[in-house]
């Protein structure tokens, strides 16, 4: 398949810049996977669509701050950075800018506690860098990185708590898993004196997830990949569910490759930890996942091409027209959808 396949018009002022005030209250656009349906509905009546013996399975990663700047060690220049991912030890892989002046070898200082030196560059244009600091990491992190908003998001967030999950716990992500935005404690609550088993993965989300796809076909593009783990608990209750006819709702596209990864043929989980770099495009068979709660995604993206897969192409485009005429909020800060 072609990546414009998976393009459609959206106008820019249906990006959504900021959250709304209560995360439960945003919209819901229901969507049957045969594609008989759509629902237009809040993101609260979830609950109505899962059934006792299901299980939702949610990401539990939290996003560093991880949007750095500092001053080159000499002549003081200004330097960028955003960490990816730690590749072992202190070293990380980060996207910098200006890149030009990002040169093996430079130091940078981003505060009295944190100094930042190029190592080198991977394939697709990424820096390798090495981080010295005296205290605990996550720590300092806290004290003098930034939240790393999309760059379709150009407003200021005021409480850098709306850009993580309720039930974020591990921090690791360059970005939020934006599809449990939506959750609340008492929803959550709710869910769970339903009978819904509400199940924790872990996948710590990278940008390649917001990148555009380059190659013009979809065979020709390199998925990035993110670190996961499932534990036995997990695998445990997941199986269990499936085994006794529950559901499985997965929480965002990042808990849906998590799962499709661990999967066997069979669908039966496995507990685990690596590195994932699954792409799920139409035509790809789910051994694990049957519904999906997600936001809306960025014309010819991965992510829409996962959604596409669990539907189609021409339900899902037609679904994502229907939002644009009922003016839904988009991307990380929009509205929802769940594919059932």
């Amino acid at each position: 398949m072609k990546t414009s396949d998976f393009f459609y018009d959206l106008p820019p002022e249906l990006i959504a810049q900021t959250p709304i005030q209560n995360r439960s209250a945003s919209r819901l656009l229901v969507c049957a996977r045969d594609g008989s349906s759509i629902k237009d509905t809040v993101f609260s009546s979830l609950v109505d669509y899962l059934q006792k013996g299901d299980v939702l399975v949610r990401n539990t990663t939290r996003v560093l701050p991880a949007r750095l700047f500092g001053k080159r060690e000499g002549s003081g220049g200004s330097m960028e950075f955003l960490l990816l991912k730690r590749l072992d030890g202190d070293n990380w892989e980060a996207l910098v800018r200006p890149g030009r002046r990002a040169k093996t070898g430079l130091k940078f200082h981003v505060s009295d506690e944190l100094s930042i030196t190029i190592l080198g560059s991977t394939q697709s244009g990424e820096r390798i860098v090495r981080l010295a600091y005296d205290g605990v990491f996550e720590e300092i992190l806290d004290r003098v990185g930034q939240m790393p908003l999309p760059p379709y998001i150009t407003q200021r967030l005021d409480d850098s708590e709306r850009y993580q999950t309720v039930y974020a716990q591990e921090a690791g992500s360059a970005a939020a898993p934006t599809a449990g935005l939506h959750f609340t404690q008492e929803l959550l609550e709710e869910i769970h004196k339903k009978g819904v088993e509400i199940v924790d993965v872990l996948l710590h989300v990278g940008l390649g997830t917001f990148r555009p796809v380059s190659a013009k076909l979809l065979e020709d593009h390199h998925m990035h990949s993110e670190y996961y783990e499932v534990n036995e608990a997990a695998a445990n209750a997941i199986n269990n569910a499936r085994k006794n006819g529950g559901r499985v709702f997965a929480v965002g596209t990042t808990s849906c490759r998590v799962l499709e990864s661990v999967a066997d043929k069979g669908g039966i989980i496995n507990p685990q930890a690596g590195w994932t770099d699954i792409f799920i495009t139409p035509g790809y068979q789910f051994k694990a996942v049957d519904a999906l709660i997600t936001n809306f995604h960025l014309p010819e993206s991965t992510l829409l091409m996962l959604v596409s897969a669990l539907s189609s192409r021409e339900d899902m485009l037609n679904a994502y027209r229907h939002a644009v005429r009922e003016k839904y909020r988009f991307f990380s800060f929009g509205d929802a959808m769940l594919i059932v």
